[in-house]
């Protein structure tokens, strides 16, 4: 069983949250928050903020680590550990890149439905201000079979 450890931002200013169409790779066609893969030299705070800089083009000021989830997907022995953030605080104008394709949404209208199914799940704890893990078992097309999300104290 191996393990990838990958980021995910969600820049949120109340009522809004920036959302990026995944343009190219894995998640292709789905509107997600910032983030990506941590380099070897990297802790997972300074891959967040880099992977937003690259595909949104903003600088981070404040975010702070709300969540783990442990995603699966059956038949394969991979696991994705992805560390959670909400960062309130930037600076600069979100600018499309060749990987995202950024835009603000109300939280009352976010398109759930073309983004992953796990989103629904666990974004508005995060708009709630809680802290939470979790994990996802998904089937070969992406649909969740079993799922578990508990608020915790600490992330």
């Amino acid at each position: 069983m191996t393990k990838k450890i990958l980021t995910l931002c969600l820049v949120h200013k109340h009522p809004h949250v920036l959302l990026g169409m995944k343009k190219r790779g894995f998640g292709m066609g789905k509107w997600n928050g910032f983030g990506g893969k941590v380099q070897p030299e990297e802790t997972i705070e300074l891959a967040a903020i880099r992977e937003v800089k690259e595909e949104a083009n903003i600088d981070i000021d404040i975010m702070e680590k709300v969540g783990v989830i442990n995603f699966n997907w059956e038949n394969n022995p991979e696991t994705l550990e992805v560390h959670l953030f909400r960062a309130e605080n930037f600076r600069g104008q979100p600018v499309e890149s060749e990987e995202m394709m950024p835009q603000w949404y109300h939280v009352d209208e976010i398109p759930f439905n073309d983004m992953w199914p796990d989103d629904a799940h666990w974004m508005p704890l995060l708009f709630a201000g809680k802290k939470f893990q979790g994990k996802f078992l998904f089937d070969n097309k992406n649909n969740i079979i079993q799922h578990e999300l508990n608020e915790v104290i600490e992330v």
